[in-house]
């Protein structure tokens, strides 16, 4: 068997519904942290990789000291993140996984450090766990972990009491929670009912001004909001996005309603600012855009002035 130290191959184990938080007593909770998922592999050194097995250590030199938090060699799956501001800037962490002049990389890491939280184990000492219950591994995390401050923590959790966790979550504008099933084996890159996220969604109400035709009959629809008198431009969503609204609500075809066409629009199929919709997006981007936008379908019961920005 090839060592895992070495090709470093593995991926992690993946997400494959959501729903709103509940309560149950087969699941555990924990805070679902809005950063990079990585596996870390901890003997000698520590070797970050991320979900596209891209090496990362070098973007992060403050964790390059992961290593001695541990006992002995392991393989740990958690987030890799940055707190910032009083909050955890996913931004921020993306921006360092995209660096590569080693003068900037240094001025970050001591401007903005990252941290890590760990919230499974897949190798312990010298064998794979990943067939092991979850609760089990998450006692192996425990007992392996010598010491933890801020640049890396295991994960905390609770049980059964998904809702509350998750209402404190939504209270203190965090992501939302991850329920986990007790009994299950960590399955590497598989996605799995296993895990459950339930995530806190702002919503808003957009007029579609136009949209954008893709591959695979996929369109996007151009967004905007009203500042009297003009119409100002705030991007784009694509999931949830559907020809079907244009046959249900048939609207006209137009001009551009911006005062100029803004960057990677100059294809988009312009439609006079009549049709609202309701979108569903976890925060705002510093372009002004929406992250994670859905559309969660058409308001005929707002015209589309009403849609001021805020």
């Amino acid at each position: 068997m090839k060592d895992p130290f070495i090709d470093k191959a593995l991926e992690p184990m993946l997400i494959a519904l959501e729903k709103p938080a509940f309560n149950d007593k087969d699941y555990i909770y924990e805070l679902k942290l809005d950063g990079t998922r990585a596996l870390v592999y901890l003997d000698f050194d520590t070797q970050i990789v991320n979900k596209r097995k891209l090496s990362l250590q070098y973007k992060f030199p403050e964790l390059q000291q992961l290593h001695t938090y541990v006992k002995h060699r392991c393989i740990l799956d958690g987030e890799l993140f940055v707190y910032h501001d009083q909050h955890i800037d996913f931004f921020a962490s993306q921006q360092r996984s995209m660096m590569s002049d080693p003068f900037k990389i240094q001025m970050a890491s001591k401007r903005m450090p990252a941290s890590f939280t760990a919230f499974d184990i897949l190798y312990d000492k010298d064998c794979f766990v990943t067939n092991e219950p979850l609760m089990k591994r998450k006692q192996r995390l425990k007992r392996i972990i010598k010491k933890e401050d801020q640049r890396f923590a295991i994960s905390r959790y609770i049980e059964e009491d998904g809702i509350s966790l998750f209402e404190l979550t939504t209270k203190q504008a965090l992501e939302g929670i991850v329920a986990k099933r007790k009994y299950s084996n960590y399955q590497p890159g598989k996605r799995t009912k296993d895990w459950i996220k339930c995530k806190n969604w702002i919503e808003d109400d957009y007029v579609i001004c136009g949209y954008i035709e893709k591959e695979k009959g996929i369109i996007s629809f151009v967004l905007g909001q009203y500042r009297h008198p003009l119409w100002i431009y705030k991007g784009h969503v694509t999931m949830g996005a559907s020809y079907r609204f244009f046959k249900e609500h048939a609207p006209e075809k137009g001009k551009c309603p911006f005062a100029e066409i803004p960057d990677g629009n100059e294809h988009a199929v312009w439609l006079k600012p009549q049709l609202v919709c309701v979108v569903a997006f976890m925060e705002h981007t510093a372009q002004g855009g929406l992250r994670q936008p859905v559309c969660r379908g058409i308001r005929t019961d707002k015209s589309a002035k009403e849609c001021i920005e805020k």
